[in-house]
């Protein structure tokens, strides 16, 4: 029973709703797994934007994997004469989500969208977190207790499935990686000339300018690992990440090798499966390499590392900790949290996890 003082039955079949951005879906996946282990006959359909469908679908626990068309939607909404359009989409997802008759929509995104969609759903109830941003929780029928914003994410998420009766007592990241992927990791190394864990990972991409490193700090971190420990460096990102890695490399004096754009999501988690670690900074690939078992160091200004910074221990977090971080900020005349961290305190935390 929860706060509320409802009983929860075991549902026959829930939604879990959990559209963006790539952290965010990665540190929602303890609760599949939590859920599943305490309602293994329970069906599981999770919809999620396109990036997030990348590293779902295929997934053993679920049953089905729903897109939401994010960008789509997005580029009708802001056109009036695209709205007849617009009405039609939402329309249609409606429908399809109809179709799996849904006893639960459990909404840990919290916003207008997402509380928009518990109710397209039609699910007998409507569950997420009292208090949610941009009134979502008015869609809901079931609201929880509100969450603690300096809680960290994972754990947040977490309550809300304890609010429901499912035993959270361990937090276990299923990733859902067959051996075909491990495999495909495999042959991606050696077709380098890498071994396991003979290389490292370089993580630079943000879409917040402000959690951005600098491309010398990543060159020179490259170089010094290369130097202390005979380490490669693979930089790994999306193409829009190609301009950054192509400059790291120019600079890395043969220690890096740019893969961006070569690893879709599920082949990423298998390479973190086999690396020595990860530099990094605040992004979703951060959460994925820390899902699949590798320790990162993980670069922290804007934001906060006990919201959301890496899960799990033997985690390094290189922060400066000035008076005006964390700020939460997207822009910032002078990034000072970032640019004042250097490649030695970066190569500290490398060899924090090297040797231990």
């Amino acid at each position: 029973m929860d706060s509320a003082g409802q009983e929860t039955i075991k549902p026959e079949h829930i939604l879990i709703i959990k559209l963006s951005a790539l952290g965010d879906v990665v540190q929602a996946l303890p609760v599949l797994s939590a859920v599943k282990k305490c309602w293994p006959t329970t069906r599981v359909d999770w919809i999620t934007a396109e990036v997030g469908a990348g590293l779902l679908n295929g997934h053993p626990l679920l049953d089905r994997v729903i897109i939401y068309p994010r960008k789509r939607l997005g580029r009708l909404a802001v056109n009036p004469l695209s709205w007849p359009m617009l009405a039609k989409e939402i329309f249609e997802l409606s429908s399809g989500l109809k179709t799996g008759c849904y006893d639960m929509a459990l909404d840990l995104q919290g916003l207008f969208k997402s509380g928009l969609i518990t109710l397209l759903s039609g699910a007998r109830q409507r569950v997420g977190f009292a208090g949610g941003r941009e009134a979502s929780s008015l869609f809901l029928n079931r609201k929880l207790p509100k969450y603690d914003l300096d809680q960290h994410a994972v754990l947040r998420y977490l309550k809300a499935a304890a609010y429901l009766g499912v035993d959270v007592e361990e937090v276990e990241f299923d990733l859902g990686l067959s051996e075909k992927d491990l495999d495909e990791a495999r042959y991606f190394i050696r077709a380098r000339g890498l071994a396991p864990r003979g290389f490292v990972l370089l993580i630079p991409g943000t879409i917040w300018q402000t959690k951005r490193w600098s491309l010398e700090g990543f060159s020179s971190v490259s170089r010094l690992i290369d130097k202390r420990f005979g380490l490669k460096s693979l930089v790994v990102g999306s193409n829009s990440d190609s301009g950054l890695a192509e400059e790291i490399v120019r600079r890395s004096r043969g220690s890096a090798l740019d893969i961006t754009g070569k690893t879709p999501l599920r082949l990423l988690a298998s390479l973190c499966s086999f690396a020595a670690t990860a530099v990094t900074t605040d992004t979703g690939p951060m959460h994925l390499a820390a899902a699949a078992g590798l320790r990162v160091i993980a670069i922290f200004g804007p934001t906060a590392p006990w919201r959301t910074g890496p899960f799990g221990k033997g985690h390094v977090i290189v922060r400066k900790g000035l008076s005006c971080s964390p700020c939460f900020k997207r822009r910032c005349p002078t990034t000072k949290c970032m640019a004042s961290v250097t490649a030695e305190e970066v190569l500290a935390g490398v060899e924090k996890i090297l040797s231990s």
